[in-house]
């Protein structure tokens, strides 16, 4: 037989469930912002790129990607470590990584104790298009000449192609910056990409 029972929920509006009933049972995981399985693969996926492709931890994939599916978009520390069964010093480590390569955005709601955090997709850093890096790289390299400023040419070879290849980089970052902004803004006035959201609080 059926069962019904009143759920609270979180919002205050008392709603009536079936347990035995598996539309039910999506309805209140959904009510309550539990992770689906899809969720938490797709989480586990991300985790195993970044740790094979960039050598990171893989909580730190794993956090990018449940950021990225996860509803509501911004979380606590104490919602992550919930979804993604994980320690709390796992998941602020993570973020603190993260907020390092200002990859997430850290708001705090009126009235509220606790920060949340959400992945930053409109940074140059998350857009693989910081030219800060190659113009760190490009002074580095030039101490790095001036050292061998007497050396064969054969002997400077490495450190002449990462110049050649920061310069090369310098110029072009701004106009892809450039093109990729005009593109983000027709997709924008076509409906395939949403306007970019406010935040609120603190960063």
């Amino acid at each position: 037989m059926a069962t019904y029972d009143a759920v609270a929920h979180p919002h205050g509006v008392r709603e009536t469930a079936n347990h035995t009933n598996l539309c039910d049972l999506r309805f209140l995981c959904i009510l309550w912002s539990v992770p689906i399985d899809a969720e938490l693969t797709f989480a586990d996926h991300f985790g195993r790129f970044y740790a094979r492709r960039y050598g990171f931890p893989p909580m730190i994939g794993r956090l990018i990607g449940y950021l990225a599916v996860c509803d509501p978009p911004e979380q606590s520390i104490n919602e992550l470590a919930e979804a993604l069964l994980a320690s709390r010093s796992a998941i602020a480590n993570a973020i603190k990584s993260l907020e390092a390569m200002r990859l997430l955005t850290r708001t705090r709601a009126a009235g509220e104790r606790m920060d949340r955090v959400r992945i930053d997709t409109y940074s140059p850093n998350a857009t693989g298009l910081d030219s800060s890096e190659y113009e760190e790289l490009r002074e580095l390299v030039r101490e790095g000449l001036q050292v061998l400023e007497d050396e064969p040419v054969e002997r400077r070879a490495v450190l002449l192609e990462m110049s050649a290849f920061a310069d090369f980089l310098l110029e072009w970052i701004p106009r892809m910056r450039k093109g990729w902004e005009e593109r983000r803004a027709a997709l924008v006035d076509a409906g395939e990409l949403p306007q970019r959201p406010e935040h609120r609080g603190r960063r």
